[in-house]
């Protein structure tokens, strides 16, 4: 029964991971594609694809390898193989959905902010539900964590002052600032500290249900 359960919780832990990048990034595309200003990492990541080039995903992955850097050293501890596989996943879908024929900016003003709201949305719910696999938090929400475990702040603070200092630099380099981006700066911080608790319980009821059909199972053929 515990080798049944431990690979049960294995591929819910990884499936509910990878979920939750996939939608995470779709909502980082949205809002790109609102075009109402992205969000501060991505302005960053948007300015040094019109300085230097190559894609918006590729610069996901190779900002994620500083910050993952950073926060290691900040805890004094290694992070997981989950923080790697979100580092190159994220930027993998980010360009995947970036070509979606689908996703297109809207012509009205109205149009783009629900666009806007609607990915802020789906952002925030993404990295709820792949936080709560604990499998290992991405570059940029490790470091959050890690400023937030060492300084003992509220997450949606930590959060709201690492984008205005990334929104900084991006905006420097050239990348898209407009209302969105102030409505993502303020706002992610506080749906981030509604989220996380919320995705945490629903992912911890779904491994209680799944006990509970592990066990079932086991009894009834040992019977």
């Amino acid at each position: 029964m515990r080798v049944q359960t431990s690979f049960s919780h294995h591929i819910l832990k990884w499936l509910t991971f990878f979920i939750g990048l996939l939608i995470m990034s779709f909502g980082i595309v949205m809002i790109i594609k609102a075009d109402l200003g992205a969000s501060p990492w991505d302005v960053l990541h948007i300015g040094l694809y019109k300085q230097i080039g190559l894609t918006i995903g590729s610069w996901s992955i190779i900002v994620g390898f500083f910050v993952l850097f950073l926060s290691t050293i900040l805890l004094k501890r290694l992070p997981q193989i989950g923080a790697f596989l979100n580092m190159i996943s994220v930027g993998i879908f980010i360009d995947m959905f970036m070509m979606a024929p689908f996703l297109v900016t809207p012509e009205s003003f109205t149009g783009k902010l629900i666009m806007l709201f609607v990915g802020l949305l789906i952002n925030g719910y993404g990295m709820g539900i792949y936080i709560s696999a604990k499998a290992g938090a991405g570059p940029r929400d490790s470091l959050m964590l890690a400023l937030t475990e060492i300084s003992k702040w509220k997450v949606q603070y930590i959060r709201l002052g690492m984008e205005i200092m990334v929104l900084t630099v991006g905006w420097l380099l050239g990348g898209p600032v407009f209302v969105g981006t102030l409505i993502y700066c303020v706002g992610i911080g506080y749906i981030a500290g509604f989220v996380l608790p919320q995705c945490q319980k629903m992912h911890d009821g779904i491994k209680r249900k799944l006990n509970k059909t592990t066990a079932i199972e086991v009894n009834h053929f040992s019977n």
